[in-house]
């Protein structure tokens, strides 16, 4: 089978320039990040302000309510002048608040457009790769990871497109920039035709099923993380360099609830998956379960995600111990993606570089 060595080139060519655009993006996000910190520490100042300006206004209709004669116009002009004063010194505070405002929503806006266009370059590279080799490009851990890391960019830009949540980027950009890096350079393959074990039509049907779940899953597992430290570090309650750093972060209920609702993906398409592999390990070998190392780890994941999804649903695991399960099924996702192929003997040791 040959291949065809000028889109296997643009398909190298468009995910090192998809790495580029989402690295400018973490840049853009980043800054986003300290003018937003920056914001919500100016809205925190408007609110102790207002709060105090209340308790000024309290005490000082008691004292009116309490005085009489000539006091009272003392009071009442002193009154008068202290809210003209307060009343030009919130006007410039909000202009300013605004500006700010303004100013980190532009920030958000352009990471937010960076990244759909790396996400749309990420596509690209995956399905030139395919046509270069002439198959479903998922026959090798290159291939494995330029899959995944384009599904797992894409779920997180529905994600926080819909809901706002562009604070997350810094968190959710770096994993992946780093893995991209890694993918680009340690992991990478050329295109080529794959073993005879993995020409069967079981494969796209079985690797895609999992590799997507498993996306969704870790999606799930950051957000599991920042939810951990969200509970740490309380909304308006931060403290020192890790209080700094959760500030812009959503509600740790908020958080909670999306790394609930892509597990509750992750599972069933990660146990449709474990099927299919299944079935294609009896047309294949002869039985549909070898107790081989990646079949055993990924069982064992999805069953830390239904024992999460277990744990969220009981009464006293609704905080983060819940969330632990979550994190450990994340490391056991990252853990037969990278030791199972490179060290263990596995008869799904097919990321062509042992």
């Amino acid at each position: 089978m040959l291949v065809d060595s000028s889109m296997a080139a643009l398909s190298d060519l468009t995910f090192r320039t998809a790495f580029v655009i989402y690295l400018a993006a973490l840049v853009m996000s980043c800054i986003y990040y300290g003018r937003l910190l920056g914001v919500i520490d100016m809205r925190r100042e408007r609110q102790a302000r207002d709060a105090a300006k209340q308790s000024a206004e309290a005490k000082t209709a008691v004292a009116v309510g309490a005085g009489g004669g000539s006091d009272d116009v003392v009071v009442a002009g002193s009154t008068a002048d202290t809210t003209d004063t307060d009343a030009t010194d919130t006007a410039e505070f909000d202009a300013e608040y605004d500006k700010r405002v303004a100013g980190a929503r532009k920030w958000a806006g352009m990471t937010q457009a960076l990244v759909w266009f790396g996400v749309t370059l990420h596509i690209v590279a995956f399905v030139t790769r395919g046509l270069a080799a002439n198959r479903f490009p998922l026959g090798n851990l290159y291939e494995y990871i330029l899959f995944m890391t384009a599904v797992i960019m894409v779920v997180a830009a529905v994600v926080v497109q819909r809901k706002s949540w562009h604070s997350v980027w810094p968190w959710l950009l770096s994993p992946m920039i780093v893995v991209m890096f890694l993918n680009s350079t340690v992991f990478h393959i050329q295109a080529a035709p794959v073993v005879p074990a993995l020409q069967s039509y079981w494969m796209p049907v079985h690797v895609s099923t999992v590799s997507i779940g498993a996306s969704i899953g870790v999606v799930s597992g950051i957000f599991a993380l920042l939810y951990l430290l969200r509970m740490w570090q309380p909304k308006g309650e931060e403290r020192g360099f890790f209080g700094a750093l959760a500030k812009p972060l959503p509600s740790a209920k908020t958080l909670d609830q999306i790394t609930y609702k892509t597990a509750i993906i992750t599972l069933p398409l990660y146990g449709i998956g474990i099927v299919f592999g299944a079935i294609w390990a009896e047309v294949a070998w002869g039985r549909p379960w070898n107790w081989d190392a990646k079949e055993t780890v990924s069982m064992i994941t999805w069953v830390l995600y239904a024992a999460y999804l277990h744990a969220r649903a009981t009464a006293g695991w609704k905080n983060s111990k819940a969330a632990w399960i979550n994190v450990f099924a994340l490391s056991m996702t990252v853990f037969n993606m990278i030791y199972v192929n490179f060290v263990s003997a596995s008869l799904h040791s097919y990321a062509g570089l042992n």
